[in-house]
């Protein structure tokens, strides 16, 4: 009798387990889910150890970090390393686990004078402006672009009845 009196409370108990279950799967541990990948060049704390300002030059920074990801806008003497971890989740999008930008700038000689590391927090929003450019023409809907041409043109383009022999079906061309 007891026995019974169970099987509500199991089959209960089984259908939350299943309803649960893909909520539990998004919230997985790292070692069941995609690992972490590093996207650019992140110089990690040993690196940045290792660069001393005054004394590095461009070719000790190539050879400990690698060549940069970009160079400053109107500045070659600034090195841009731009790197980011991210995590795969759920419906293809990525998690930013980590973003990272170090500048290293130089002198004229070529020796490291300074190394700014920048940050998420250092971030600004950009405001993006959603208007959209004009483009010359005339303002057509589908329908007109579709039925615009119906009836312009002829299947030949002279006529069977040419009596002049320029072109016409079956006529001899004359120069």
């Amino acid at each position: 009798m007891r026995f019974f009196a169970l099987r509500p409370l199991a089959a209960r108990l089984a259908l939350a387990g299943l309803l649960a279950a893909p909520l539990v799967s998004c919230a997985a541990p790292d070692f069941i889910s995609f690992p972490p990948q590093t996207r650019g060049n992140m110089i990690d704390a040993d690196q940045m150890a290792q660069l001393v300002v005054g004394t590095s030059t461009r070719t000790d920074v190539t050879a400990l970090v690698g060549s940069p990801t970009a160079h400053a806008t109107f500045d070659d003497n600034t090195w841009l390393y731009i790197g980011e971890v991210t995590k795969p989740v759920i419906g293809g999008t990525q998690e930013i686990r980590d973003q990272k930008v170090v500048s290293l700038v130089f002198d004229q000689a070529g020796v490291l004078r300074a190394i700014r590391t920048r940050g998420p927090e250092d971030a600004k929003d950009v405001a993006v402006v959603t208007r959209a450019t004009p483009a010359p023409g005339n303002d057509t809907t589908v329908l007109q672009q579709l039925l615009g041409n119906v009836g312009r043109f002829s299947a030949s383009p002279l006529d069977a009845n040419d009596t002049n022999n320029t072109g016409g079906v079956g006529g001899a061309n004359k120069f």
